[in-house]
């Protein structure tokens, strides 16, 4: 038997889906996930299928944050071909617990879509700008992702 600490430091490993391309390595996890959260802040951000398909359907662009662990995987098999079509970039994240808490809700959220723009308002240019830098400096790291891919 060990102490605490060591069954802490061993994570049980996450289940992916096989269609989990492209998955973010590490350090572009985090980097999307702080974008995901400064956007959830500042109220660019549709959580769930039904609201990101519903938001790439009516044309907002944006970078789509797939779950790698999503169960059953059907719920979101057609999420990926929706942004390709829409030439709106996806990435995986291995943990749909890990997408919610980044988008500030307790409930796991299979995919989040994070917009350019809020839907109401405008923002103060300072919030603009973090935002933009951030959101672009992920979008080329996913770009590059992608391409290693496919």
């Amino acid at each position: 038997m060990g102490s605490d600490t060591e069954t802490e430091k061993k994570k049980t490993p996450v289940a992916l889906m096989p269609i989990a391309k492209p998955l973010a390595g590490k350090k572009l996890c985090k980097r999307t996930l702080k974008l995901v959260r400064r956007a959830s802040e500042a109220k660019c951000l549709k959580r769930g299928v039904k609201e990101v398909v519903k938001s790439i359907r009516r044309g907002n662009k944006g970078l789509c944050v797939i779950a790698g662990n999503v169960s059953p995987i059907d719920v979101i098999t057609h999420v990926p071909i929706l942004c390709e079509e829409a030439n709106v970039p996806y990435i995986y994240v291995p943990s749909k617990e890990g997408l919610a808490t980044a988008g500030t809700t307790k409930r796991p959220t299979c995919c989040v879509l994070v917009l350019t723009k809020p839907t109401k308002g405008e923002l103060s240019e300072e919030v603009k700008d973090k935002l933009k830098s951030d959101y672009d400096q992920v979008v080329t790291e996913v770009a590059e992702a992608t391409s290693a891919v496919f």
